[in-house]
């Protein structure tokens, strides 16, 4: 049994503190009610990709306990080991996985057991994926709110079907996913497209907003923030966590 302090030595590739990491945290929490968000109901996903497993577990420790992962492989071992963390930290609650990347179907059943909430299901057959592997699992449905050809993400005219598709495969639809657009363009019709398109289907949560447009999607009736570098600072490149 390790009994060391969880706020012990951490590796060379942890890039801050959690003293950084919390004041980083309330510097974002004031942005999101500056913006007219209610903490109680904006929901902060700590986007943890490309970092080592040690900075899932700071985050943990301060209290960010949404975790966002963009790679199924990555997602796969990082869980494993902060899990066998947790297990030695009793007081640190467990981490809620959201998968919050391109999915491809074969990639569902090596992490269907530890996904809290897939955000990106943007097309049927992966949504019956899912309900093959984890029944009754919550996702958001990502839709492509800018049009932009090469981004994931179904239609906006074609997201009443694939809710209505997901619901009948048992899974629990709790809301839309965007991301906002890439060219540098004012991103706040894209979320007011999404959040009136959740209202008008009775669904609760618009996970949309990033590191860069964050009280442009709190203003425009974001639930939840999906935050990496504002957080954790600049990522590694794939391939080198550690």
């Amino acid at each position: 049994m390790d009994d060391r302090s969880p706020q012990g030595d951490r590796p060379p590739s942890v890039p801050l503190t959690a003293i950084e990491l919390r004041q980083r945290w309330l510097a974002l929490q004031d942005e999101i009610v500056d913006s007219g968000g209610d903490l109680d109901r904006v929901r902060v996903v700590a986007v943890t990709k490309t970092f080592p497993a040690a900075v899932a577990e700071l985050a943990l420790e301060v209290g960010l306990i949404d975790l966002g992962e963009n790679y199924g492989q990555e997602l796969e071992s990082k869980s494993v080991e902060v899990a066998e963390w947790v297990s030695r930290h009793p007081r640190i609650e467990p981490p809620r996985w959201h998968f919050i990347g391109g999915l491809q179907r074969n990639k569902v059943k090596r992490i269907a057991d530890c996904v809290a909430l897939w955000q990106t299901v943007d097309r049927a057959d992966l949504a019956d994926e899912i309900a093959r592997r984890a029944p009754q699992a919550a996702i958001l449905v990502q839709v492509n709110t800018t049009d932009e050809v090469q981004k994931s993400g179904c239609g906006p005219a074609e997201t009443a079907r694939l809710v209505d598709h997901a619901r009948r495969q048992g899974l629990d639809v709790q809301g839309l996913m965007t991301i906002g657009p890439t060219d540098g363009s004012d991103p706040r019709p894209a979320f007011a497209r999404l959040r009136k398109l959740a209202d008008e289907l009775g669904l609760v949560d618009c996970s949309m907003g990033m590191s860069g447009d964050v009280a442009a999607a709190v203003s425009e009736g974001s639930t939840m923030v999906r935050v990496g570098t504002r957080l954790f600072g600049n990522r590694s490149p794939r391939g080198t966590i550690s």
